[in-house]
């Protein structure tokens, strides 16, 4: 007999998602561990959030969302603050936020892990009103990301090939921001090419670019690109590109709970776990300490036996 029900939003363009068979194989999984889903394959980003809505107020135990960041992103957006257990299958290409929480990214052992994982509480980050669970930037990252999805959608480009070409056309066009950062009373100005604002303290150094240690310290980690000139600029960029960003040398970092950021631009887009949107300024950000709880692995006990 099944136990808990849970509801499980499955980004449809992810994984084996548009397979009904598939949609079956995963009740079956999910059978196999105790836990009765409820799956919707969804197929845009509305359809996600009304079935999450839906969800909560049904009362599901446990809500799951299946894809990759910009997925987790849109459940979670509707699950942060009401206490419902979070589970995260991570089915996207890079999954940083399961793998910031050690959540396996295989994903039989990701089901089992909704199943036997125990509730953890997370912060989140919102910017005027949007949440992110991994990071929020401005500048040269969300003119990449829009102009790499020009090129896959018009020019049918992989990926990564319509990245490249869009650092390359974004390094061209030698793009700057003039902000000013309000944290508390002080106000800074700055000239950048690229702000970077972090839910939790992010590791730039080496190869372990984009990793964090704790998604529960209550803080923000605002990065500002240092480099002001052309040349300066592409050494960011290879520089990110190899893993070799260096905190010391390459940006200016605060930690924060909440910081305001204008510009002269009355409408500016900006990136949230990798989807970008246009925002009215100036851009409010604050952090939400332990709104999300998110199940993860149980921690490993070690008994005396094994010490020996």
């Amino acid at each position: 007999m099944l136990g808990t029900k849970v509801a499980v939003i499955i980004n449809a363009s992810a994984g084996c998602g548009y397979a009904p068979d598939w949609a079956q194989q995963l009740e079956a999984t999910f059978a196999s561990v105790g836990l009765d889903a409820a799956i919707t394959l969804a197929a845009s980003g509305e359809e996600m959030i009304a079935t999450a809505e839906q969800a909560i107020r049904d009362g599901a135990p446990i809500v799951v969302a299946g894809g990759g960041d910009g997925t987790i992103n849109a459940v979670a957006s509707v699950v942060v603050g009401s206490g419902t257990p979070f589970g995260v299958l991570p089915l996207g290409t890079l999954n940083h936020f399961a793998k910031d929480l050690n959540i396996p990214l295989e994903l039989d052992a990701a089901i089992a892990n909704v199943a036997k994982g125990v509730p953890h509480k997370v912060d989140v980050g919102e910017v005027n009103g949007r949440i992110f669970l991994n990071n929020s930037s401005l500048g040269l990252y969300p003119d990449i990301v829009r102009d790499r999805e020009k090129q896959q959608r018009r020019l049918g480009r992989g990926k990564w090939l319509a990245f490249s070409w869009a650092l390359v056309a974004a390094l061209r066009r030698y793009p700057f921001l003039s902000v000013q950062l309000s944290v508390g009373d002080a106000v800074h100005a700055r000239r950048t090419p690229f702000v970077f604002i972090g839910n939790n303290e992010y590791l730039m150094e080496g190869l372990n670019i984009g990793e964090r240690e704790r998604l529960d310290a209550g803080k923000l980690s605002l990065y500002v690109a240092q480099r002001p000139g052309r040349l300066g600029l592409l050494r960011l960029a290879l520089h990110a590109l190899f893993g070799k960003l260096s905190q010391a040398k390459d940006f200016d970092i605060v930690s924060l709970t909440e910081v305001e950021i204008a510009t002269r631009h009355h409408r500016l887009r900006v990136a949230t776990d990798g989807e970008v949107t246009v925002m009215n300024t100036p851009l409010k950000y604050r952090i939400r300490p332990a709104a999300l709880d998110v199940i993860v692995p149980a921690p490993v006990t070690i008994t005396a036996t094994e010490e020996n």
